[in-house]
Order: C-alpha cells, then sequence, then structure tokens
C-alpha cells in the first residue's frame, strides 16, 4: 500500500529527490496558536506547518503524531506547479484527496506599510477582504521561505500571524529550524491511499463525514388508499396516512447536537396539511403502537366532562403518549401543481424542514425506537416526503438536557382511523393530565407545540385564542400562538386560492402554523419539580361549531429537566 500512496501523491508533484537519494532541502518547523477576543483558546490543538523552499506543509500536533480523530485534513503546496492539495483522512483506511491548481494564483492583498518584529523577525502587513471578512496578515522574508497556517498567503513569504476581523488571531509561538523537511513525505506518511477528487465532491464528503446522518425515509408516499401496504422496512397504517420505521439510535454523547430534516411535495393533494413527525415511546406497557395495529379504541380514554372520548392523548401509569419530534405543514400543491402559472411567480420544486430535536435526544440515545410521519390527506396521490436524522458532534453549553417525560399529544395522527379531533378544548376544564415524578427534576421546562385549526373565517384557525398552561393550580404561563408572515411562504403555494381582495389563502395569518412551514416549539420554564404527584392543565378558549365546521387544537407536551 504505502509504495501506491507514494505513487499517487507524487505525481501530484515534480519532486525530483524522492525519486532519487537527494536529501529533501533545509526547512522549518513553525508551531501556531489561536486566540479569541484577546483570550487563547483552551485545550486546543496547535497548528504545524512544515516548509521548505518549494512546499509547505499545514497540519496539527495531534495529526503529526498520529493522535487526531477522524476526520482530519492536511494542506500540501507545491509551490513549482502553483498547486493546494487537501488530503482527509476520514477513517482509518479511508482518505480522499483533491487538487486545486487555481486559487493561489486568484490570491489579492493589499500590501501595507505597517512593520512590526514577530519572534525576532520583521513582519510586513497584507490585508485582503474575503466573504466580507478583514483579514491581515504579517509575514516575514528574512527567512527565504514561505507559507502560512492557511491556504491564504502562502505565496506572499512566511505568514507568522493572521487576525481575521480584529477580534480571531493566529499566531506563531515557535519557529524551528530543519536540516532537512520534506512536506510530502511527511503527508504520505500519514495517509492511506486516496482517491483524487473534484473540490465539489471532495467537500461534500468531507463535511458529510463529520457528522451521523440516519436516513430514515427517502421519497416515501404519503396518502389515502387501501392499496397502501406495509413491507419489510416501512409500516403504513390508517390507509396510508401514517409511515413508521424502526431506528436503532447510537449513544449520543452529552454536547452532541440533534437535527431532523424532511423535504416535501404533493404527490396529488393540492391543499396545506397537517403533518407531524413522531417517536412511540415503549416504555411502558401499552404503547401507541398498539392502538395502530389494533385500532384507535383500544388506547386508553381521555374525558373531560364534553361528553367525546379522546384516545391516546395523555399519558398514565401504563401509558405514554407519542413524542411529536416536529410539527410540520404541508403548502398547497407544491411541485404537483406547479403548472399554474401567475405573473412573475416562479413556484419552488420542494419544501424544506429542519428542527433542532437536542433536548429531546434522551428518547433517542441508544435507543431503538419507531420512528413516524404523519400527514393527514384524503388523497390517493398524497405526499412525498423524504426525512434523515443527523447527529453532530458539538460541545454546546445548552445540552443541558437529561430527563424528557412526554405528557401529552392530541395531534390525532390517527385522523384517518377514527381518532377523535382535539376538540377538548371547548369545555372548561380542557386538557388536564397528572403524573408522579420519582424523584425531583432540576429546572424543568414543559416543551410545548400548540396550533390551531378549523372552521373557516370565524375558525380558530384564523382568530388569535390565548393558551393558558397552569401547574398544580396555578397560571405559570400564557401567551396568543400567531404567526403573520405566511405570506413569505408564497412560492411554496402554487395552488393557493386567490382572493379578490387580493391576497392568496397562503397569506392569511394563522393561530401559530403557515402552509410550508414548521412551527417551533417554546419552553415554559416550571422551575424544579419535587418527587411525588404534579397536574397540569392546557386551557384554550376554543370556538363554537359553526354549521358542519369545528375548530381543534392540536397540543404537545414534553417535560424536560436535569
Amino acid at each position: 500500500m504505502k509504495k501506491f500512496i507514494t505513487i499517487t501523491l507524487l505525481s501530484l508533484f515534480t519532486f525530483a529527490q524522492s525519486q532519487t537519494n537527494a536529501k529533501p532541502p533545509k526547512g522549518f518547523k513553525i508551531t501556531y496558536n489561536r486566540s479569541s477576543n484577546g483570550k487563547l483558546i483552551e485545550n486546543q490543538d496547535a497548528i504545524f506547518v512544515f516548509t521548505n523552499p518549494t512546499e509547505t506543509l499545514v497540519t496539527s500536533e495531534k495529526m503529526n503524531s498520529g493522535k487526531a480523530e477522524f476526520p482530519f485534513e492536511q494542506t500540501l503546496i507545491n509551490r513549482s506547479e502553483n498547486k493546494i492539495v487537501q488530503v482527509t483522512q476520514l477513517k482509518k483506511e479511508k482518505s480522499v484527496t483533491t487538487v486545486d491548481s487555481l486559487s493561489l494564483a486568484k490570491q489579492n492583498f493589499e500590501f501595507l506599510p505597517d512593520t512590526k518584529t514577530i519572534l525576532g523577525y520583521k513582519c510586513q502587513k497584507a490585508k485582503t477582504i474575503i466573504n466580507s471578512n478583514t483579514i491581515e496578515l504579517w509575514y516575514t522574508n528574512e527567512l527565504q521561505v514561505k507559507g502560512a497556517p492557511t491556504t491564504l498567503g502562502q505565496n506572499i513569504g512566511l505568514v507568522l500571524e493572521m487576525v481575521r476581523n480584529g477580534n480571531f488571531v493566529i499566531s506563531a509561538t515557535k519557529i524551528e529550524k530543519i536540516k532537512s523537511v520534506s512536506p510530502s513525505l511527511i503527508l504520505q506518511n500519514s495517509t492511506t491511499n486516496s482517491p483524487i477528487l473534484d473540490g465539489l465532491t471532495y467537500k461534500d464528503l468531507v463535511w458529510k463525514s463529520r457528522f451521523t446522518a440516519i436516513k430514515v425515509f427517502e421519497n416515501e408516499i404519503i396518502n389515502f388508499s387501501d392499496a397502501s401496504k406495509s413491507n419489510d422496512s416501512i409500516l403504513r397504517f390508517a390507509n396510508g396516512t401514517i409511515i413508521l420505521k424502526k431506528i436503532t439510535f447510537p449513544e449520543i454523547r452529552k454536547g452532541d447536537l440533534v437535527f431532523l430534516d424532511l423535504t416535501e411535495q404533493s404527490n396529488g393533494d393540492a391543499y396545506d396539511r397537517t403533518g407531524s413527525v413522531f417517536v412511540i415511546p415503549q416504555d411502558k406497557k401499552q404503547s401507541f403502537l398498539d392502538g395502530l395495529q389494533n385500532g384507535s379504541k383500544t388506547l386508553p380514554i381521555y374525558e373531560n366532562g364534553n361528553g367525546k372520548q379522546y384516545q391516546g392523548v395523555v399519558a398514565t401509569k401504563e401509558f405514554s403518549p407519542i413524542i411529536e419530534l416536529m410539527r410540520f405543514f404541508t403548502p398547497f400543491g407544491i411541485k404537483q401543481y406547479n403548472y399554474i402559472q401567475l405573473k412573475n411567480k416562479t413556484w419552488h420544486e420542494i419544501v424544506p424542514y429542519r428542527m433542532d430535536i437536542t433536548d429531546l435526544k434522551p428518547n433517542l440515545s441508544g435507543k431503538t425506537v419507531y420512528v413516524g410521519t404523519f400527514i393527514g390527506n384524503y388523497d390517493k396521490g398524497g405526499h412525498k416526503i423524504s426525512m434523515n436524522i443527523t447527529i453532530n458532534p458539538s460541545e454546546s453549553s445548552l445540552d443541558k438536557t437529561n430527563v424528557s417525560i412526554p405528557l401529552f399529544n392530541t395531534t390525532n395522527v390517527m385522523e384517518m382511523a377514527g381518532q377523535e379531533y382535539a376538540t377538548m378544548f371547548n369545555h372548561e376544564k380542557g386538557l388536564e393530565i397528572t403524573f408522579a415524578l420519582d424523584k425531583e427534576i432540576k429546572n424543568a421546562k414543559l416543551r410545548y407545540i400548540t396550533t390551531g385549526h378549523g372552521g373557516w373565517e370565524n375558525g380558530d384557525e384564523f382568530v388569535p385564542k390565548k393558551n393558558t398552561i397552569i401547574l398544580n393550580g396555578k397560571e405559570v404561563f400564557s401567551f396568543i400562538p400567531w404567526r403573520q408572515d405566511c405570506g413569505g411562504y408564497r412560492l411554496f403555494n402554487p395552488a393557493s386560492g386567490n382572493f379578490n381582495d387580493g391576497l392568496s389563502s397562503s397569506d392569511l395569518s394563522r393561530s401559530n402554523w403557515c402552509p410550508g412551514t414548521a412551527t417551533n416549539p417554546i419552553y415554559i420554564e416550571l422551575g424544579d419539580l419535587k418527587a411525588g404527584t404534579h397536574t397540569i392543565q392546557v386551557k384554550i378558549p376554543q370556538g363554537p361549531n359553526e354549521g358542519g365546521s369545528f375548530s381543534a387544537w392540536n397540543v404537545s407536551g414534553v417535560l424536560l429537566g436535569e
């Protein structure tokens, strides 16, 4: 393998001494550290630059010692051919390479008269602007070699300091003379056989290697049809309006961030529909999966005195409701109805949704769970979706949640299989749940998602209504969920009806949602909750029925804490 690697890399360069026994030229090893806002960044991996008159390698202390975590990238500059070679070791036995023969020559600088001394060497100043960032370079010509801690400024001299926007600094801390140094050989000894890729493909592979992507659904149809059947990987329920897949999640480290991505296109349905991405907890005797398999009437019933029965909406001692990862709403007919023409309107082809679900990772980490997606519709063509979940390595200080308990979810994802609409808010009691904690929860919060639905101009979908949260008999929070930015999503909605007043249906403000958007959860602080029994009540002044039209509120709540 080593012989093949050497041929592969050396074929990129005119490096005669590697084919003979000539010694590499003298050179230097420069060590750089980073600082931000005047403070040295802690626990950093120092930048190492190995350079001689013909080549420069930009690497790091950990890469050079074989202790770097995958993936890691090293950059080689060959000045005789004006090339930049970037090699990323994706994992122990896999790396990728790209060669750039253009960008070095395109670098432009303003050379300024300022001078200063760094590590005993007189430096001059150059400046450039890249993507609105002002970058100042301090370089010296006294060592008769060139190099820099990044690809920028590699040919102006030996850069000993880089300052970005006046607050981020990369500074040389040590310069060591080396009797013979071959940057290309150092690179070869620290990487494996590597295909040479175009720059865009290389960047894409490197980018994707930095996080874990879990493919959940790919081009799956969610429709209403007796022909919608389950297969070995995708389960379908409620005449195809629910799709479900069993997913095994790896252990997710403290500080890592978790994101959900979903895309949607119409496959026939022209209307704006409620969508929900959810996880089915299976931590108790009964789960929502039982209802999917055996019918909604087998789920625990919630009653509040209004005469109706609501299936599977609140937690009990033996049942956990579904955990809503994301609430989303389809636009009016994107893609399928793009043939509808309006002056100066170019419709989008697909609608993307993306949600940070890090606070729910206690329900995912190291678990095998069913992940589902629901879109309420009565159309044989329905909707087409793709979805994945990414785990992004991080040390986020915002990741403090280690308790995540589902309490309620009134979104009737089994709408097309007889689950009752969430009309319980027409009664003074509204939604009430009593739950027991085995131990105290610090800094408890309610992750609350709410959207109003139903009726026409007088329905709660189009009328602002206050949501009130009551904990143990005391009001802790109230607000009016309302979206006034729906008109900004007009280009996602080709089939949205136009009115005589100059507006489109998709323009109209709604109760916390717009066609073509996801609804953000809000976080309601509950303080420290002691072990024992607690009660949460949600009250909304739901509007009355108008003929065959009625209002409903889809609300979900997960108790978070430490």
